[in-house]
C-alpha cells in the first residue's frame, strides 16, 4: 500500500491563522496536529497539538510542574485563553525541523520511518508539484500495519 492509498483529506491552516482558532480545530476534529500550507497549498510545516499547548501553558508551569498544582481549578481551566491574538506562526518551534512530507508513492514503511524520525503524528502527502493531496495520521498508519 502507498501513501496515496492511505491519505485522507485533512484540514489546513496558514501561518496567519489565529492560534486559538487552530486549537479549536484540533479539539473539534480530534486531530493530532495541523498542516500549515502556503497560498499554493504546499506544506510549510506540521503543527502538533503539543506545540499549541506549549504556547498556552505558562512557562513557569512547564519549567516546574509543581507550580501548576498551586493554580486554582477555575483559573487552570482557562489556560488556553493565553493564546489571545497569537498566530500559528508564533506556535512553531524556533529551530526548523525536518518536514514530515511524503510523496504519494511512499510505502507504509517509509511513512512510519518518517513519522518516527520527525516525531510527528502526521505526514503530509504531496503530488509531483509538492501540493498537498492529503495526510496520513499515526492512527491510520498503525491501524493499517496491524491488519493481519
Amino acid at each position: 500500500m502507498r501513501a496515496r492509498d492511505l491519505a485522507v483529506d485533512f484540514p489546513t491552516v496558514t501561518l496567519d491563522t489565529p492560534a486559538l482558532e487552530a486549537a479549536r480545530l484540533l479539539a473539534e476534529r480530534d486531530l493530532p496536529g495541523l498542516i500549515i500550507v502556503d497560498d499554493d497549498a504546499r506544506p510549510l510545516s506540521i503543527l502538533p497539538g503539543t506545540q499549541v499547548l506549549r504556547l498556552a501553558v505558562p512557562p513557569y508551569c512547564q519549567d516546574d510542574p509543581a507550580l501548576a498544582r498551586v493554580v486554582d481549578e477555575a483559573h487552570a481551566d482557562l489556560f488556553l485563553r493565553r493564546l489571545g491574538e497569537k498566530t500559528v506562526r508564533e506556535c512553531l518551534p524556533e529551530q526548523p525541523r525536518e518536514l514530515p512530507v511524503a510523496d504519494a508513492k511512499a510505502t507504509v514503511l517509509e511513512l512510519a520511518a518518517l513519522m518516527a524520525r520527525t516525531r510527528s503524528p502526521l505526514v503530509a502527502v504531496v503530488d509531483a508539484d509538492k501540493r498537498l493531496t492529503g495526510a496520513v495520521t499515526l492512527q491510520c498508519l498503525v491501524d493499517h500495519a496491524l491488519q493481519l
